[in-house]
C-alpha cells in the first residue's frame, strides 16, 4: 500500500527515474516543448520548475547545482543565457500541459509539456485580447450629466455630416447647367470669323463686253 508516498515512481527504480527526469528535462529546455505521457509530465514539472527558479541567480554555486540534476551543460547554458531572462517577471508556473489524447499502441493518455514564455502563438493571440478588454462601467460610475453630453455630441456629429453632404450635393447639381448654357450663349453672340487670307490672289472673273447698236440709213 502506498500509505504517506507522495513520490510516484513511474514503474522504475529511483536511478532509471532520476536519469529518466534528467533527459527530459534536458529536452525541455534545449526545445522548449516535448510530448510524453501525462504522468511522466507531471512528474517532470514538479522537477523541472525548481531548477528554473534557481537560474534567475547566475552565480557559480547555482549553476553547479542545477548541473548536478540536468547533467548536461548546453542545457545549463541554454537555461541561464535563455530562459532565465525571458521568465524573470514570472513568480512561478513556467510549464503548461496540454493533453493530446490516447495513444495507439496501449491507450496511454499522452501530453504536451512546454515552456509558458517561449509559445509565440499564445503570446501573440494573448495580446490583442488584452488591448480589447475595458473595464465594465458601473451605474454609479456614469451620471446624467455625461449622459447628456454624449447625445449633444452624437447630435453635433450628425448635424456636421449632414451639412458636409449638403455641400457636396450642391455643386454636382450647378456644375453641368452652367457647362450647357455657356457654349449656347457664346455662339449667339460671338459673330462669325472671317476667312484666313491664304495669300493666294484670286483668279478675276472675265469681262463681257457689250456692244453699240447698229446705226441704220431710215433712221
Amino acid at each position: 500500500m502506498r500509505h504517506n508516498r507522495s513520490i510516484k515512481s513511474l514503474g522504475r527504480k529511483s536511478g532509471h527515474r532520476k536519469a529518466m527526469l534528467a533527459n527530459m528535462a534536458s529536452s525541455l529546455i534545449l526545445h522548449k516543448r516535448i510530448e510524453t505521457t501525462l504522468e511522466k509530465a507531471k512528474v517532470l514539472r514538479v522537477y523541472v520548475e525548481p531548477l528554473i527558479t534557481k537560474s534567475k541567480e547566475d552565480t557559480t554555486h547555482s549553476r553547479r547545482i542545477v548541473f548536478s540534476y540536468l547533467k548536461q551543460k548546453e542545457a545549463v547554458a541554454e537555461l541561464f543565457r535563455v530562459v532565465a531572462p525571458k521568465i524573470a517577471d514570472r513568480p512561478g508556473g513556467y510549464t503548461r500541459i496540454i493533453k493530446n489524447g490516447f495513444r495507439l499502441g496501449d491507450g496511454a493518455n499522452m501530453a504536451y509539456i512546454e515552456l509558458v514564455d517561449f509559445n509565440k502563438a499564445v503570446l501573440e493571440a494573448d495580446a490583442p485580447a488584452k488591448e480589447s478588454v475595458k473595464k465594465p462601467s458601473t451605474r454609479r460610475s456614469r451620471s446624467r450629466k455625461s449622459a447628456e453630453t454624449t447625445t449633444e455630441k452624437v447630435v453635433d456629429k450628425s448635424a456636421e455630416v449632414s451639412a458636409e453632404e449638403a455641400e457636396v450635393k450642391a455643386p454636382k447639381a450647378t456644375k453641368p447647367a452652367t457647362k450647357k448654357t455657356a457654349p449656347k450663349a457664346a455662339s449667339k453672340v460671338a459673330p462669325k470669323a472671317a476667312p484666313k487670307s491664304t495669300g493666294k490672289v484670286a483668279a478675276k472673273a472675265p469681262v463681257k463686253k457689250v456692244s453699240a447698236p447698229r446705226k441704220t440709213g431710215n433712221a
